[in-house]
């Protein structure tokens, strides 16, 4: 039985983990099914890579790609040429190298009752354009459902937590706050993607690297500091995410799937994430999760692209 999601508990603290139910039947038992990429692509892009990601399935009605370290402004063409015409897209907002993309079916405009962009900076670009730091969000009410798209790369390095926690709690305090009124009625689901940046605490590279190669990166859960600050209620409360069942995302060789050889020997971390939340005053929408997973086969960034598919029922 896959994990459905009715609402939060006013009182989880920190991040649900939840089961994936890996059949979805689409158009049938579902009222929208969404399916989410993020991927740090390193400046670095192709078409097979894009290709590749989105792949030839076309179960769902909307796809989000959040993108950090994303070269140039070609990429919408190309994810429309991936999608082979099946979608067409709706909206998209950019802050450099910070890209979020929405895709819908071709009659997607009568289904679009509102759509709104923001996007939210961190400063400084550290002196490398491909390494801004932000968030850029998507709001859509579609099909009666009222959606929000976070896609964000905060801050790097291991001991930056603090720094990373504020970002979060600011990215959702700014966030539309200048052009949306508060008294308007929330979003039913926030869907937050991207680099969160977080890694593993009190392991070394070596150790981390034989538990991955013995399949055993279960047992580095208790490290993920993004766990960890969620289970302190630093972040991400109410929020639910898959379990992490694929390794580590981050830091690769390019061209490779295998991690970092260079003189630094990263610890290898789980850096990219999709969190989603049903909102505490909404009971008439469920959600379930039917997959989270990395791209291993993809090999042209220093990170592994990560994926989902959520479907979303209205009860009447």
């Amino acid at each position: 039985m896959g994990f459905v999601h009715h609402q939060t508990s006013p009182s989880q603290i920190g991040i649900r983990t939840v089961d994936v139910d890996n059949t979805c039947n689409f158009s049938t038992t579902s009222n929208l099914c969404i399916s989410i990429f993020t991927w740090n692509m390193n400046g670095q892009v192709s078409f097979e890579d894009l290709a590749e990601m989105v792949g030839s399935n076309r179960d769902f009605d909307l796809l989000a790609v959040g993108l950090q370290e994303a070269p140039g402004n070609k990429i919408a063409t190309m994810l429309s040429a991936a999608l082979n015409e099946s979608h067409t897209l709706i909206g998209k907002v950019t802050m450099q190298s910070l890209q979020l993309y929405l895709f819908g079916p071709k009659n997607a405009k009568s289904f679009i009752q509102e759509l709104h962009v923001d996007k939210e900076s961190f400063g400084g670009c550290g002196g490398i354009i491909g390494r801004k730091k932000g968030a850029v969000a998507i709001r859509i009410n579609y099909k009666g459902i009222r959606l929000l798209f976070i896609s964000c790369h905060l801050s790097a390095h291991g001991r930056n937590v603090q720094e990373r926690n504020y970002e979060c709690r600011h990215v959702s305090r700014s966030l539309f706050s200048k052009i949306w009124n508060p008294y308007s009625r929330p979003a039913h689901m926030t869907i937050w993607l991207g680099d969160l940046n977080y890694r593993l605490e009190g392991i070394n590279a070596h150790p981390a690297r034989n538990l991955i190669d013995q399949d055993l990166h279960h047992k580095l859960h208790g490290n993920d500091q993004l766990l960890q600050q969620a289970g302190e209620g630093q972040i991400f409360n109410g929020f639910c995410e898959g379990t992490l069942t694929f390794k580590p995302t981050y830091k690769y060789n390019k061209g490779s799937s295998d991690y970092d050889t260079s003189y630094k020997v990263r610890v290898p971390a789980w850096t990219d994430r999709i969190l989603f939340k049903i909102e505490e005053d909404t009971d008439n929408v469920e959600a379930t999760l039917h997959s989270y997973e990395s791209m291993d086969e993809i090999y042209g960034s220093d990170h592994k692209p990560v994926k989902a598919h959520i479907c979303l029922r209205l009860q009447t």
